[in-house]
């Protein structure tokens, strides 16, 4: 379980300002279904032309949830350019801290204030947040732009660090490299080069299930369980891990990328870069 302030948990279990505005002034839709995270936020100005309603919808978890609520509290009074320089440290910091993993849903937030101001400044022509930059991890469409303001912002020094903030290399991990290259060329440092990894021995199909097994109650089904969903292993057939989504898991429509996203990138690091996990067929 993650280790949530009591804030986090109050703006989880007690949401303010859920809901759309009629005829709002401002529109921001970050994320996506697919990569598990959602948020649309809209505001309302009020005669001196400061933010003078605001609210959410969001798909996403106990943090994303608790981020969009506090975000549409903080912005309430502020002049556009006051919101403008709203940032993810701030919205974390309101909620007293948020663990590392789920810092890009404070990301998320600052994503989508920032893209509701440009509908407003655009004359509604721009809804969406616009990626800008070259795509660096194609998992999560997160672009070269978008890691070094997290790298920035942030002071990042790790690849584990710039997933946590903003997924990117959280999924098949084959944009790890570049994002260390980023890394190193935001804070002026040469690029490390890292020793070849040693052969890793063969596997028995005893050891690699029992491998399968630890991954998964280790780095599973805890993020699963947070959000009321499970994983049971079902069976494993050579490189073949079949599982099968349990609780809300077995009904979300963000399942494909579950299964591949976060299961399969699991178990290809930490047990075999060849596995491929399947759903079992009802």
């Amino acid at each position: 379980m993650w280790d949530y302030t009591a804030k986090v948990m109050d703006h989880f279990r007690n949401p303010r300002n859920v809901g759309t505005i009629e005829n709002p002034d401002g529109v921001g839709e970050v994320g996506s279904l697919a990569c598990g995270d959602a948020l649309k936020l809209t505001f309302k100005l009020g005669p001196d032309r400061r933010i003078a309603d605001a609210k959410f919808q969001t798909f996403g978890c106990a943090s994303a949830i608790a981020s969009s609520s506090v975000l549409t509290e903080l912005i309430k009074g502020m002049t556009l350019d006051e919101a403008e320089r709203v940032t993810n440290q701030d919205i974390a910091n309101v909620l007293g801290g948020l663990p590392e993993q789920k810092m890009h849903c404070s990301v998320m937030g600052r994503e989508a204030l920032e893209a509701a101001i440009e509908y407003y400044r655009s004359g509604g022509k721009r809804t969406a947040h616009v990626l800008e930059g070259k795509v660096i991890c194609t998992c999560f469409g997160v672009t070269e732009t978008e890691i070094e303001r997290v790298i920035r912002e942030n002071n990042l020094h790790a690849v584990e660090e710039v997933t946590n903030y903003c997924k990117a290399g959280g999924g098949c991990g084959g944009c790890q490299d570049q994002i260390k290259a980023i890394i190193a060329r935001v804070h002026g440092e040469p690029l490390k080069p890292e020793a070849p990894a040693p052969p890793k021995p063969r596997l028995t199909t005893i050891r690699k299930i029992q491998l399968i097994e630890e991954i998964l109650e280790r780095e599973v089904r805890p993020m699963l369980q947070q959000d009321g969903g499970d994983i049971e292993l079902i069976d494993v057939d050579g490189d073949r891990v079949i599982v099968g989504l349990r609780g809300r898991c077995a009904m979300c429509r963000a399942a494909g990328f579950t299964l591949d996203g976060l299961v399969g990138a699991k178990l290809r690091e930490f047990v075999s870069p060849e596995l491929v996990v399947e759903e079992e067929k009802s």
